[in-house]
């Protein structure tokens, strides 16, 4: 339990917080102010209990700063934190009391806030290179705007505080102080004739010319040979010493006023007893003790500011301060309005931050294995009256085109971020079968001969993959491993599909892996869908079939300069497009088997529910071959009378003359599986047999006649079909009605029908 005292306010008055064990704490003032944080600390995604000693003191209710409290209904004096996942320092506003109580939300996560500086610095980073490459006509040598909206302010500032309140800033002023550049200069100064060790040429002349002299003797050397009667007591002397007031110093000294001159004016503007108006305070105070040391204040201002200096460029510590500066105007000008997301009246959405940085860490990644068209990536900053502003904000869609070229096959693919598939969309359009998903990454690949994605997707030409953002996740192979059984009520199936409810509750773990199967089996033309998250327990993707997609998984992503696990999700990317050049993939294979089965609209009294067999078995050969109707031939031949049909079925053979030019074979009539068969006068054609075999097998005339066939064979070649009779149970009993059968067929030539349409012509 922690007891925060509140006598500062009444005496006597306290205020209780109770919750789980080992997610309270209470920290030092020293560290408190070292890390900018209040002392008190709750942890997220828990619930408190709170209660003020005196009944008459509550929490101002309707306060944006107060949006983790709630009140209890027996009394507002009492009720619950409940700080979900935003993380930082929440400034509670009491009632009738103008000072608020700091309390610190820590996020579940102990690198929390060194990750939290990285991902800003990186973004701010990322912002401010692209600016530089951006070929604009307006000019990029930008003042500092304070007259701006708080919350902008607050963002700007924390690009920049990500610059300066740094591990690296720090060490680079540390270097630069205990190894500065320096130089040498000459230093006059009155010095005694005596102790003049060297004399030139300029001290000769101030002996001959200087004043305030003294008389030598007549027999000095000076007076005797040149005619010296006096001599200054004192000359001016010069010798050279080592100075550290170069002009590198001077330039680091300027950026540090600099640097204290924006934080300082950023305090003046926030309000009064908020945390960034302490953060401010905290970092301005950090500013002004590397420029009180001895050092800085032997340093002059500067006169000008040479960048091309190879020193700033090259020495360590001038080269990161230098680095700094050059990112300073940009990032103290640049709006992002999508930070109002990650900050918020001081709380930190490490969760929020993290997904905008996987933005530029996916699109440097995708950089590097696409050619992506430059003006999508610079359309991410917008230039308006002199103003910059980055378009990435959650919700919005951003959209980046590239290609990708290989020896054999070309590919368009398009990254993007926030993509909606509406929901409800009449198939073959895109989108959801059911209500309107938005995964945070969606790469899309489709082949280059289809210009339009639109066209892709109408002919099952493309694949979406997906990648959802997940700070919070640990390990995922510990999630993996706990949901061998999962039971879901009917709110928490809906709360699967509803991102936002979901994130800001805080509810994430095993919700996040169902919603990776939503995005799979409800998105059209899904391949994959991939949590991405900066923990621990990366496993191989899970393979939907034999390939690797379609799939489902995770990789592991963390906001780290040397190792961040790009490399695992770089060689995942260029798998997928090794599978997608391959002609022969499986997934090449289904997706024209899917097109070619729904292309055409099929009308729900289009039925067909004849008795058929499941399979189609051929001495159990084909034991799981599928029977499908529509897909099925049966050939319908004609036999010369009962001679030819008793050696048909003694044979176990029907013959077809092969050379006849007036009759072509075609694949429909070579794979038929079935035979059907019917002579002169009958009206009905119920002699129904099974074709065994690979296929029909060719006979000479002489080898026909050596099977007894009952007539002169008129042709030199025969096609031979093996048959078999059907087990009545697989198709029952039935005649095929040959009026409608061979209607306009007089010439008795066999042909093929499908087996659906044959049964179709049943006599009822």
């Amino acid at each position: 339990m922690l007891k925060i005292d509140l006598t500062y306010i009444k005496d006597g008055l306290y205020l209780e917080i109770e919750g789980e064990d080992k997610t309270l704490f209470e920290i030092f003032d020293e560290e408190v102010m070292s890390l900018g944080q209040a002392k008190f600390q709750l942890l997220e995604g828990k619930t408190y209990e709170y209660r003020f000693s005196d009944k008459s003191f509550n929490f101002k209710e309707k306060s944006k700063r107060n949006a983790m409290v709630f009140s209890s209904k027996f009394g507002k004096h009492a009720g619950l934190f409940k700080p979900n996942i935003l993380v930082g320092t929440h400034s509670l506003e009491i009632e009738n009391f103008e000072l608020p109580l700091p309390i610190e939300v820590r996020s579940v996560k102990s690198d929390y806030s060194s990750d939290y500086r990285f991902m800003l610095e990186s973004i701010a980073e990322k912002c401010t290179d692209l600016i530089m490459q951006i070929d604009s006509p307006i000019s990029q040598n930008f003042e500092t705007n304070f007259d701006v909206d708080s919350r902008t302010l607050y963002q700007q500032f924390s690009f920049v505080k990500s610059l300066i309140d740094s591990l690296e800033f720090e060490e680079a002023i540390q270097k630069i102080v205990s190894s500065p550049s320096s130089k040498w200069e000459e230093i006059h100064e009155d010095k005694d004739v005596r102790n003049i060790k060297r004399f030139n040429q300029r001290s000769v002349r101030q002996i001959v010319n200087k004043c305030n002299r003294q008389d030598v003797d007549k027999d000095n050397y000076l007076s005797r040979n040149y005619g010296i009667g006096s001599i200054p007591s004192k000359i001016e002397s010069t010798k050279k010493v080592e100075s550290i007031d170069t002009v590198e110093n001077r330039f680091v000294k300027h950026v540090l006023d600099m640097f204290l001159f924006f934080v300082e004016n950023c305090e003046t503007k926030f309000e009064k007893h908020s945390t960034a108006k302490s953060e401010s305070e905290l970092l301005a105070f950090k500013i002004s003790s590397f420029l009180n040391q001895s050092f800085f204040r032997q340093i002059s201002r500067p006169s000008s500011l040479n960048l091309n200096n190879p020193v700033l460029q090259r020495k360590s510590g001038y080269r990161e301060v230098l680095n700094a500066w050059l990112k300073f105007d940009l990032a103290a000008q640049l709006v992002w309005h999508g930070g109002d997301d990650v900050y918020v009246t001081g709380k930190k959405n490490v969760a929020a931050l993290y997904e905008y940085w996987l933005f530029f860490t996916l699109l440097d990644l995708f950089k590097e294995i696409f050619s992506i068209e430059p003006k999508n990536i610079s359309d991410l900053i917008q230039f308006d009256k002199g103003k910059i502003s980055l378009n990435l904000k959650k919700g919005k869609t951003i959209a980046l085109k590239g290609v990708f070229k290989s020896s054999s096959r070309n590919l368009n693919i398009e990254f993007f971020y926030n993509r909606s598939f509406g929901g409800g969309k009449v198939f073959p359009n895109s989108g959801s079968y059911t209500v309107t998903l938005c995964p945070d990454y969606t790469l899309s690949i489709w082949p280059e001969e289809l210009e339009f994605s639109e066209d892709a997707e109408l002919t099952e030409s493309i694949t979406h993959i997906h990648f959802d953002a997940k700070y919070k996740v640990n390990n995922f192979s510990e999630l993996i491993s706990s949901s061998d059984k999962v039971e879901l009520s009917e709110s928490e199936n809906v709360k699967v599909l509803d991102e936002e409810t979901r994130d800001e509750k805080g509810t994430y773990k095993i919700q996040d892996l169902l919603k990776m199967h939503a995005y799979k089996d409800a998105i059209r033309r899904t391949g994959g869908a991939y949590i991405l998250y900066p923990g621990e327990g990366e496993t191989d993707p899970f393979r939907g079939f034999h390939e690797l997609i379609p799939g489902l998984g995770a990789f592991v992503i963390k906001p780290n300069k040397v190792k961040d696990g790009t490399e695992n999700l770089k060689v995942f990317i260029l798998k997928v497009i090794q599978n997608f050049i391959d002609r022969s993939s499986q997934r090449e294979h289904a997706t024209a088997k899917i097109y070619d089965i729904y292309k055409n609209p099929k009308a729900d009294k289009d039925v067909f529910m004849e008795r058929i067999p499941e399979y189609f078995n051929e001495d159990d050969k084909a034991k799981f071959k599928k029977l499908i109707p529509n897909e099925t031939f049966v050939l319908v031949g004609y036999y010369k009378g009962k001679e030819h049909l008793d050696w048909i079925l003694k044979n176990s053979k029907y013959n077809i003359r092969y050379d006849d030019s007036n009759y072509k074979l075609g694949p429909e009539e070579l794979g038929s599986k079935y035979l059907i068969l019917y002579t002169n006068g009958d009206d009905q054609a119920d002699l129904f047999y099974k074709i065994t075999g690979e296929g029909p097998v060719l006979y000479t005339n002489a080898e026909l006649k050596n099977i007894a066939y009952p007539f002169v064979p008129s042709k030199e070649i025969y096609m031979i079909y093996s048959i078999k009779e059907i087990d009545k149970n697989e198709f029952g009993d039935f005649a095929i009605d040959l009026d409608k059968l061979c209607q306009n067929r007089a010439d008795k030539k066999p042909f093929p029908i499908r087996l659906n349409e044959l049964l179709k012509l049943k006599v009822k």
